[in-house]
């Protein structure tokens, strides 16, 4: 089980995509509020149901967190501190996986998990890596980490999620399906 979370302002096409193609594989993920309420507007205007509340996730059944960016939505869950603590517990948990693209690497600097670990946030949000080397690498695996840089990049990333969890040649199928170019 997959969680991608939500919250206002979150950048659609970046929480979407990762939705899209892990669903395409078979992957099951499901979108999660963290604001109480299950409709989520994204920065552009864009409501989107989420299938589950924050308060009725199980992480004991989920191996992989995924964060959107946009904000001020990786603000909001840069402050959520039940997500914070799950985000620690999955740090040290090699079988887990931690994903966040443009702004939302934030919430791993300041969970504090980035220590002697590389990244990638988007550009100017370097600082915010707290104790981990950025890179400008499009999206950077370091352990069980996985961080994107922008919107532009969302489908590279969300194939970067399905070659963690499937594999790489599945990860290359789908994007051959895509007319996605992966060299």
């Amino acid at each position: 089980m997959v969680y991608v979370y939500l919250a206002e302002g979150f950048e659609e096409v970046e929480a979407l995509t990762a939705v899209d193609i892990m669903r395409r594989v078979g992957i099951e993920v499901q979108t999660v509020s963290i604001t109480g309420n299950k409709t989520v507007k994204g920065t552009h205007d864009i409501s989107v149901e989420a299938d589950i509340l924050y308060e009725d996730t199980d992480h004991a059944k989920c191996n992989m967190i995924v964060l959107p960016g946009g904000l001020p939505g990786a603000d909001y869950l840069n402050e959520h501190e039940g997500l914070a603590k799950h985000i620690v517990c999955f740090a040290k948990d090699e079988s887990k996986k931690l994903a966040a693209i443009c702004a939302a690497p934030q919430v791993f600097g300041t969970c504090g998990i980035l220590e002697g670990k590389s990244a990638t946030i988007y550009p100017g949000m370097e600082d915010c890596l707290k104790g981990g080397q950025a890179t400008d690498k499009n999206v950077t695996v370091d352990g069980n980490i996985i961080t994107g840089m922008g919107p532009a990049l969302a489908m590279e990333f969300a194939l970067k999620l399905v070659e963690e969890i499937k594999g790489k040649e599945v990860a290359d199928e789908v994007a051959a399906g895509l007319l996605y170019d992966r060299r």
